[in-house]
């Protein structure tokens, strides 16, 4: 059996996902393959279905929703054994999985053989790592589970290693040779996340390795008012020198490696 937490919460037997029915069964499983296979108190799980209105009876309705996922547990993997890996503790409840049986950490294996690639620079390697590692995400890390606390700070949490898994893309698609390829993605992030420093770098890189100096230059201009208006603050000082080595024409800027080495 495994586990779809980058995306909409659902269980997958064989190569199909299935949705988990119900809102607080997701947040429910949700919070205890956050913590797997460690216990999550029922205190926890009181705020993560309930926030700060739980039913009277908490103790009892925690209870049924936890027998309610053993059931859908059951029922989608068509294996009667299923309902033992949720199990009762004193202070709460346990899921008893294979880390390797959850997306999140199999998308976290990608990234760390990538990047070990990347620093023995097998390149190829790393992409095709890189592509599979981020092709896992199915869309907002647990969907409308991530509601309570716990659930909430993981998803900030797993939202930060998928920028940064595709800020390493990026990075290899100009160390390759192919700066034109991530211009427009570069672009539309951007907008999206517009205080990522190292986007705007590698976007003013690629630019300009595609023959596109004003632009890059124009990049730059827009990010240090953005900062400038909104923060109070400067850009970076290795924004800046990237900056200074354009205006200059600086050769190296058309060599790959002597560039990016300094983005990773």
């Amino acid at each position: 059996m495994q586990f779809r937490i980058l995306g909409t919460v659902a269980v997958g037997v064989g190569d199909t996902f299935h949705a988990v029915p119900g809102f607080r069964q997701r947040c429910l499983l949700a919070s205890l393959l956050i913590q797997a296979p460690a216990i999550v108190p029922a205190s926890t799980l009181y705020g993560e279905l309930w926030g700060e209105n739980p039913p009277t009876a908490v103790e009892n309705a925690l209870q049924a929703h936890v027998s309610r996922l053993r059931r859908v547990l059951v029922r989608l993997s068509d294996d009667p054994k299923a309902a033992d890996m949720l199990r009762t503790r004193a202070s709460g409840y346990s899921l008893d999985v294979a880390p390797e049986s959850i997306d999140l950490n199999r998308f976290r294996g990608y990234i760390r053989l990538a990047r070990q690639a990347m620093a023995a620079d097998d390149l190829p390697v790393a992409q095709e790592l890189l592509a599979q590692g981020l092709g896992l995400w199915q869309g907002a890390p647990l969907g409308d589970a991530a509601a309570g606390p716990l659930c909430q700070s993981a998803a900030t949490e797993w939202e930060e290693e998928y920028l940064s898994g595709w800020e390493d893309a990026f990075w290899l698609r100009i160390r390759t040779g192919e700066p034109m390829r991530a211009v427009g993605e570069l672009k539309r992030m951007t907008i999206a996340h517009p205080w990522r420093e190292r986007i705007t770098e590698l976007l003013m890189v690629a630019l300009y390795q595609s023959g596109r100096q004003a632009e890059a230059v124009g990049v730059y201009n827009a990010a240090r008012l953005r900062l400038a208006d909104e923060l109070g603050m400067e850009p970076s000082p290795k924004l800046r020198q990237l900056f200074r080595q354009m205006l200059n024409q600086d050769p190296g800027l058309h060599h790959s490696t002597a560039v990016l080495r300094r983005s990773a």
